[in-house]
């Protein structure tokens, strides 16, 4: 397995949970327009994702396709954070899921944009437009949410001392992120989280909420190590394709 194609995947298997965590909730959003739009934003993690499994395949060439990344790999085998495989409790930690994930992915595809892989660089180029909206979407839910209702402000606060232990996994770097960033390819994450401070800060902030005080911080999702949530979630991702093998549409 090449670095390259095993850093295409980490950034795929982060959007691609994310993806199957936020179709899970269609239909079940508090508005119309909200499940529309929380419909519209687990495609474009789907479609970055698929952009990303397939170049991976291909740097690959072993044979195997997008889908067989995508739906054929055992849990040990995902390598996405924590935080985008945590499960819908309620609306208030979609939002906040969201929103500490849209601060990092802004900034990251801002970075990748500028990759001297120019197929990973236009997939990043992409992404942060859309990673833009999704944040501008989920950072004023976060107001509405911190600054309306005394039981909104409480469920978003509630949210947040609840996923605040997976922030700082997104900033760990590892020897994989350290070899894309001497080749051009990737980002240090690391790199990323004075911007990742502002943008939630400022939000929080305008939402009159607070950062958690819990300093516990959970990590492993890079290396395979998940919560017994992904589990569950592949169960019902995977289960279609590994009844009927080799199934095509």
């Amino acid at each position: 397995m090449s670095r390259l194609h095993e850093y295409l995947i980490r950034l795929a298997d982060d959007n691609l949970i994310l993806s199957q965590r936020l179709s899970e909730y269609i239909s079940r959003a508090p508005e119309l327009e909200e499940d529309l739009a929380v419909a519209n934003i687990a495609l474009d993690h789907l479609g970055v994702a698929m952009h990303l499994l397939s170049y991976a395949a291909e740097v690959q060439g072993d044979g195997r396709t997008a889908d067989d990344l995508a739906f054929l790999r055992s849990e040990r085998e995902y390598t996405n954070v924590l935080l985008v495989e945590q499960p819908n409790v309620d609306f208030a930690h979609i939002i906040a899921r969201q929103f500490l994930f849209d601060a990092y992915q802004t900034g990251l595809w801002q970075a990748l944009a500028a990759s001297n892989d120019e197929t990973l660089a236009g997939v990043a180029a992409k992404a942060a437009k859309e990673a833009a909206y999704h944040l501008r979407h989920s950072s004023g839910w976060m107001i509405r949410l911190g600054d309306g209702t005394a039981e909104s402000h409480d469920r978003a606060q509630a949210a947040l001392a609840t996923l605040w232990r997976f922030v700082d996994e997104l900033f760990a770097g590892d020897d994989l992120d350290a070899e894309m960033a001497a080749t051009g390819y990737g980002v240090a994450p690391e790199e990323l989280r004075s911007e990742w401070d502002h943008r939630v800060d400022s939000t929080l902030t305008a939402a009159t909420l607070q950062r958690s005080e819990d300093g516990y911080q959970r990590s492993g999702g890079r290396n395979g190590f998940h919560t017994e949530q992904l589990g569950h979630l592949l169960g019902e991702m995977q289960w279609m394709q590994r009844s009927y093998p080799g199934l095509q549409w």
